[in-house]
């Protein structure tokens, strides 16, 4: 396993664990602290959506810089160090634009590093270990997630309201995330052939150039996103089965225990069965549970929908990844994971503005059942697509 796991690897996965603790010890409370200081739900939303865009736009942006660049770890080291000092901002003012900033530097964080540090992640696995490597990272990054939140509920249980503190302590975790990142090496890129070596703003474009099975693996994945709303969705759907706020909170550090947990083993098994295989699985579960949630009446069935919606995850969001790096060239990693992740969260921004408008001029049924349907599917769309990975030709 240690061949398998580098010390770059576990480095980066440390990294991702302390900034997701950071994150995630905001992120259940961020709306009711904007709510606080007189923010509306309406403007929340579009601070969200916004922040969010340029999360997307950056990804696919910095993705090519990435692989135009002789190295990859300094847009890493950068991304951290935005997000983590976006954080206490909201300790000092409360001011509109200062609160817009905070969120927009946390996201253009994200959007810069996401793609430089997936491509350091395939580049530092062996061919047949990518489930395994970009699975153990996602439980790493999970197991932070659900840190974060019982942190917080357990500082606010003592202090309740006083989020700015809250602010402060969120911002230590992500340092030591920062700090560790000086003690990554990393190694001499492959140098990219002359043809990708144009303009980064033609990562907007990089479908034209992509291999075919990319383009192929895009059309369903991206499909999926535009089906796969936000999940406080799934959420408000808690909140309305069991009337308690506590319930809320419980499903969703549950889901995020249940993710970390079953990240890794099955990134080892999709790296034995095939990496389509298993994201044909989750996706089939992911439609179980957005069923499941239509009918929905007892808080038992939810608990056990959060958990299958854990293996969801656990069994398709780090797999995506390591499939998109698997069919295309090395030399272009960052560009195809910054191109599928940019446009993904774009297509989960109109999903969910689409699925809000469903759960209010229809029902909350017909809401979940569209998002179920459509991942069938994709389930149907990808088990009848041949795809040939650039580097292994496996069972992709």
């Amino acid at each position: 396993m240690r061949k398998i796991i580098t010390r770059t690897i576990l480095l980066l996965s440390l990294v991702s664990f302390f900034n997701d603790i950071s994150s995630e010890m905001l992120f259940p409370v961020m709306p009711v602290f904007l709510q606080s200081i007189g923010f509306s739900t309406v403007f929340i939303g579009i601070l969200e959506g916004l922040a969010e865009a340029v999360a997307g736009i950056s990804k696919i942006y910095f993705g090519r810089l990435s692989d135009l660049s002789p190295r990859r770890m300094p847009l890493v080291r950068f991304g951290y160090l935005l997000s983590t000092f976006s954080k206490p901002m909201l300790a000092f003012f409360n001011y509109t634009w200062w609160v817009f900033t905070s969120r927009t530097l946390d996201r253009l964080g994200k959007g810069i590093r996401t793609g430089a540090r997936d491509a350091l992640l395939s580049d530092e696995t062996k061919p047949g270990h990518k489930g395994t490597v970009f699975g153990f990272h996602r439980a790493m990054d999970t197991a932070g997630a659900a840190i974060g939140p019982i942190a917080a509920l357990f500082y606010l249980q003592f202090h309740p309201g006083d989020y700015k503190t809250l602010f402060l302590i969120a911002f230590f975790p992500s340092l030591l995330g920062v700090l560790l990142t000086f003690l990554i090496k990393e190694k001499a890129k492959e140098k990219a052939p002359k043809k990708i070596n144009s303009s980064p703003a033609k990562s907007f474009f990089y479908w034209k150039q992509a291999p075919p099975a990319f383009r192929q693996l895009m059309t369903g994945l991206l499909f999926f996103g535009i089906m796969n709303s936000s999940d406080a969705f799934l959420l408000l759907r808690a909140k309305a089965v069991s009337g308690e706020d506590s319930t809320v909170l419980i499903a969703y550090i549950f889901y995020n225990l249940v993710y970390a947990l079953f990240a890794f083993p099955l990134g080892r098994v999709a790296d034995r069965i095939g990496m389509k295989k298993m994201i044909i699985g989750g996706l089939i579960l992911f439609a179980m549970v957005y069923g499941g949630m239509a009918v929905a009446q007892s808080v038992f069935f939810i608990g056990t929908l959060f958990f299958l919606y854990g293996i969801y995850a656990a069994a398709t969001e780090g797999i995506f990844k390591a499939l998109v790096s698997d069919l295309v060239p090395a030399t272009e990693t960052a560009s195809a994971i910054g191109f599928y992740s940019g446009w993904n969260s774009i297509c989960v921004l109109i999903a969910s503005s689409a699925t809000g408008w469903l759960w209010y001029v229809a029902s909350p049924q017909v809401a979940f059942m569209a998002s179920a349907g459509g991942s069938l599917l994709t389930a149907f769309y990808l088990a009848a697509t041949k795809l040939h990975a650039a580097e292994e030709k496996g069972d992709a």
